[in-house]
């Protein structure tokens, strides 16, 4: 099959998974190990993470409601403290964005399709780090279009805005839940639990190396679409 995207999740693919900021915050304040993670997956999409992640709380909101989840729960959790931890880790794989410039020298486009939050001064990802923008021809942020995966809508606009069909496009995450809607809508998907062995899997799929040929960090290729 002939692919003309590659669509990335950023946390737990381009960058560390906020969940091992998870671990280390419960492992440094005594909670039980994945007791943020059973938060956040028990309020469900209408729970304060779901929200923020749609952009439907502020950071002040959110800390307010995901706290009292928290506590309703049987423990107490810092919000700000939290989203530091999460912050300190959120670095990119240097590896990752040398496959961001290879595809997109092979004539293919990249997209970032990420859940995420705004800050305070509603920044989101690409005007927090623009040189990681900078690697996609497209970046969709769950926190300014009001749609968080596993929406099947959120890959849909992806596509939309790559000019490609689902089938068209592979898909990196590294949670099953967010693979499924993008394989029922006819993308490949590869799920990513050891980032080498993913871009390896993402070699053979698209039939060309993503190391660097000159094994330095040129820049990205311009991006192909506004």
């Amino acid at each position: 099959m002939s692919f003309r995207a590659v669509i990335f999740d950023l946390g737990g693919v381009v960058m560390p998974s906020p969940l091992d900021a998870f671990r280390a915050y419960e492992a440094r304040h005594g909670l039980p190990g994945r007791f943020i993670s059973e938060v956040v997956v028990g309020g469900g999409e209408d729970g304060a993470w779901s929200r923020f992640e749609r952009g439907e709380l502020d950071p002040a909101a959110f800390a307010e409601a995901f706290e009292a989840e928290c506590r309703a729960a049987g423990a107490t959790v810092s919000v700000a403290d939290l989203l530091t931890e999460v912050g300190r880790d959120s670095q990119p794989r240097p590896a990752m964005l040398r496959a961001t410039r290879e595809i997109r020298r092979h004539g293919l486009c990249t997209a970032a399709l990420t859940n995420n939050w705004a800050s305070g001064d509603g920044a989101a990802m690409g005007d927090r780090h623009p040189e990681l923008a900078a690697s996609f021809d497209v970046v969709v942020e769950s926190a300014r279009e009001g749609l968080r995966k596993p929406d099947p809508r959120i890959y849909e606009l992806t596509c939309t805005r790559l000019a490609v069909a689902p089938d068209e496009a592979v898909f990196l995450d590294d949670l099953g839940a967010n693979l499924k809607p993008a394989r029922a809508l006819g993308m490949t998907t590869i799920k990513v639990e050891d980032p080498a062995s993913a871009l390896a899997a993402l070699e053979s799929v698209l039939g060309f190396p993503l190391a660097d040929p000159d094994g330095g960090d040129a820049a990205a290729p311009p991006p192909r679409h506004a």
